[in-house]
């Protein structure tokens, strides 16, 4: 780490609270090409302390992550069911897509990780999970993702809240960075925890900040995947 970098994360760790970005891609992700050292050096830059790696099919980026970062990492992942994508956290394994909703749930509990839904009732986005399969699994739910700031719109923040507050779910926020410049577009300004176990609290008693992407960064994500795509 360069002296410049170690002296903004010496500033970072005297912060009484975590800037918590909870839902971060990687180099490991199809649909983007952002390395880890690089991602390292632009939290540190912007003053995110927490963040959770999400990759779309698997936990590689995110364990190296964890092995590599001088702060708190989460390993996530996004996974793809038939019906749209959930959110496991605090996982050790990887969860292959194609399992139903309610499979993807068992294996992420198994794990004794939490159930996240990311970018919730997102009419617009293909991978949102079905608003009625998101019903039907409501009692096996952690955690709400309550702001994405790839979403363009807020009409369905109401919508989350009310569902979040019927539940009892706590909510997060994360940048969906897919590119440098969008890490901490959104994050989470909360407590410290020590491990999954009093994570749910902590996120309880936290504040949610955060401001929408540029839309056109969906072209980026597009141009990626394509470009993974034909590399293989």
């Amino acid at each position: 780490m360069t002296p410049v970098l170690e002296n903004i994360w010496k500033g970072v760790t005297e912060t009484e609270l975590l800037k918590a970005d909870f839902h971060i891609h990687t180099e490991y992700s199809m649909d983007c090409n952002t390395p880890l050292e690089k991602i390292i050096e632009r939290c540190l830059e912007v003053g995110i302390n927490c963040i959770a790696v999400s990759d779309h099919g698997t936990i590689e980026g995110a364990m190296e992550m964890q092995r590599l970062s001088p702060f708190s990492v989460i390993v996530a992942e996004e996974v793809l069911t038939p019906h749209g994508e959930v959110m496991g956290m605090f996982l050790n394994e990887s969860i292959p897509g194609g399992l139903s909703a309610e499979e993807t749930v068992a294996q992420i509990k198994s794990q004794d990780g939490l159930v996240c839904i990311p970018h919730p009732f997102d009419a617009l986005r293909p991978s949102a999970l079905n608003a009625k399969i998101v019903e039907e699994i409501a009692g096996q739910i952690d955690i709400m993702e309550g702001f994405n700031s790839r979403n363009p719109f807020t009409h369905n923040a109401t919508k989350i809240q009310a569902f979040a507050e019927k539940h009892g779910l706590v909510q997060s926020a994360g940048s969906d960075a897919h590119t440098l410049h969008e890490i901490g577009n959104a994050y989470v300004e909360m407590p410290e925890f020590e491990g999954r176990d009093d994570f749910l609290q902590a996120l309880g008693k936290g504040k949610i900040i955060g401001r929408k992407t540029n839309p056109l960064n969906h072209l980026y994500s597009t141009w990626a995947k394509m470009k993974n795509i034909k590399g293989r």
